[in-house]
């Protein structure tokens, strides 16, 4: 095994053993034992199946998530006052415009983190999405024509290890 591989697994462990935790919220020594025990026997199962992969347990996402996710909840925020001051403006000033881009992403986990990003953010959402463009609806014209090298763009890039 090589230092990627248990560095996944020891990542896989931990992540299950304090969603456990926090899901549970008993700490008496044989629960959390038991807990540990379970954790232990499906990451043993995760890795028999081969399911443990470098896409299904992104390690390599988790040092730049602790800058895009913070910006992406800024992001969110700026969007939903935006949209909001749209639709209390007297004339409604919306251009539902449909604009189809090519993102740079070039995973399917970094495909999918820009076209989730793009859908969570007020105003856009991802009709299509597959590797040669996306289809993005936006409540304005100006929304749509800024998505193709946007600064999310450029993050999820960064995010997925790319730049």
């Amino acid at each position: 095994m090589n230092r990627e591989a248990a560095l996944q697994g020891l990542s896989l462990v931990l992540s299950l053993f304090l969603f456990w935790l926090v899901l549970s919220g008993y700490f008496t020594a044989f629960l959390v034992g038991m807990g540990a025990a379970c954790v232990l026997g499906v990451a043993w199962l995760v890795w028999r199946m081969e399911l443990a992969d470098r896409e299904g347990h992104p390690l390599h996402f988790t040092r730049a998530t602790f800058t895009y996710w913070p910006w992406l909840i800024k992001e969110i925020a700026l969007s939903a006052w935006r949209v909001t001051k749209i639709i209390l403006h007297p004339r409604l000033p919306i251009s539902p415009t449909l604009k189809r881009f090519k993102p740079t992403q070039t995973s399917t986990v970094g495909l999918v983190t820009h076209a989730n990003s793009i859908t969570l953010t007020p105003g856009t959402i991802t009709v299509e999405a597959d590797h040669d463009e996306f289809l993005v609806h936006a409540l304005t014209r100006e929304n749509a024509e800024g998505l193709a090298g946007s600064e999310m763009d450029r993050r999820v890039r960064r995010l997925e290890g790319e730049d």
